[in-house]
């Protein structure tokens, strides 16, 4: 797998295609969902990154560019028409892709850290199974704070409470970042409402504005699912902690994959007028997460609460809470405690409850 230097101290890693692992029922696919049959081929991003410019490109000049035969060019198209790629052919001028294609490019996210880029560590790739799964396996290996893994089309990325999440082609933001902190675990309660609160301000300083959060770790835009965070923790032994936060966007959804996810879904594509790049998406959301995490790791949830309250997609509102083992609580969400948990006023006066098992939806009552 090769591997070049960029500018910045980050790095650039090509990757070729991921084994496939079998999506299990697929039950709250939250990003974007795309249910395939095998892992997309190498010469396949190859080709999409030749047709990116969305200009016209012969059959020939295609087979030439790849060194391959004119089959396995046609077998590459009809790939990219599967992952949801539309594609116009016309004879005499050849093919080309109805939208350009959005790259991620680790010199552009560079230049758009400016002096923050000295903080982070990127690697692209092509295709994975989860960057977090990556990027845990780093943080064992003694990876630095400020790691990051990006990935073009990730095929079993992981939610919370066993969900399988899959990222479409190029229509979302999925990566990964090692974050490393003095404290053990139980110090970092509240670490995904941070996060939840610095993607937030990411947006909405991009002119992606009335984001709400849903405790724990989702990101809502008038009720329907935009993204969501999965933060997972590793004890070095020795009373510090890494944690990798992973992060997914839906940035231009296409109609195929809304088909296939079983909840209300968006995009930035459909509630901003002007759609960031993904690489300044990415450059804009790591910075923010950087100054959110510096003052988490210094003072904790505390100085956040009030900026996640004020985002709370069901605040004051009824909400039924639901365990792993098929229990239920009803009651009104009144905010969140200095620690992140939830605060529900019940029949039994006002409870905490902690992430865990349960998943939260707004009640009918």
């Amino acid at each position: 797998m090769h591997v070049k230097p960029n500018v910045c101290g980050t790095r650039y890693r090509a990757a070729g295609p991921c084994s496939h692992q079998p999506n299990a029922g697929n039950r709250h696919a939250s990003i974007t969902a795309l249910h395939c049959s095998k892992a997309m081929p190498a010469e396949t991003f190859d080709l999409l990154r030749l047709l990116a410019d969305a200009s016209f490109h012969s059959g020939a000049a295609l087979a030439h560019e790849l060194g391959a035969s004119p089959a396995a060019v046609q077998r590459a198209l009809s790939e990219l028409e599967h992952r949801g790629r539309e594609l116009a052919r016309v004879r005499g001028r050849g093919y080309r892709l109805l939208e350009p294609y959005d790259f991620l490019d680790a010199a552009a996210i560079c230049a758009q850290l400016g002096a923050h880029a000295p903080r982070f560590r990127l690697e692209l790739l092509d295709a994975c199974a989860s960057t977090n799964t990556l990027l845990l396996e780093r943080a064992r290996g003694g990876a630095p704070s400020g790691s990051v893994i990006a990935c073009e089309l990730q095929s079993a990325g992981r939610g919370r409470r066993g969900t399988i999440w899959q990222s479409g082609l190029g229509g979302s933001l999925t990566f990964s970042l090692l974050w490393r902190f003095a404290q053990g675990a139980a110090g970092l309660s509240g670490l995904s409402l941070a996060a939840g609160v610095a993607v937030a301000c990411a947006l909405a300083s991009l002119g992606v504005g009335d984001i709400q959060l849903k405790w724990p770790n989702d990101l809502l835009h008038a009720g329907r699912k935009l993204g969501g965070i999965l933060i997972e923790l590793h004890d070095d032994g020795l009373g510090s902690t890494a944690a990798v936060i992973g992060i997914g966007l839906n940035v231009r959804l296409h109609t195929t994959l809304r088909d296939v996810i079983r909840q209300a879904v968006t995009d930035v594509a459909s509630i901003s007028t002007q759609v960031p790049q993904r690489n300044r998406l990415l450059a804009v959301t790591l910075i923010e997460l950087a100054q959110v995490l510096d003052r988490f790791a210094a003072y904790g949830f505390v100085p956040l609460r009030q900026e996640w309250t004020a985002r709370h997609a069901h605040q004051g509102k009824p909400v039924t809470l639901s365990s792993g083992d098929g229990k239920t609580v009803a009651g009104r969400a009144v905010g969140v405690a200095e620690d992140g948990a939830l605060l529900v006023e019940t029949a039994r006066g006002v409870e905490r409850f902690v992430s865990g098992e349960l998943s939260l939806r707004a009640s009918d009552s």
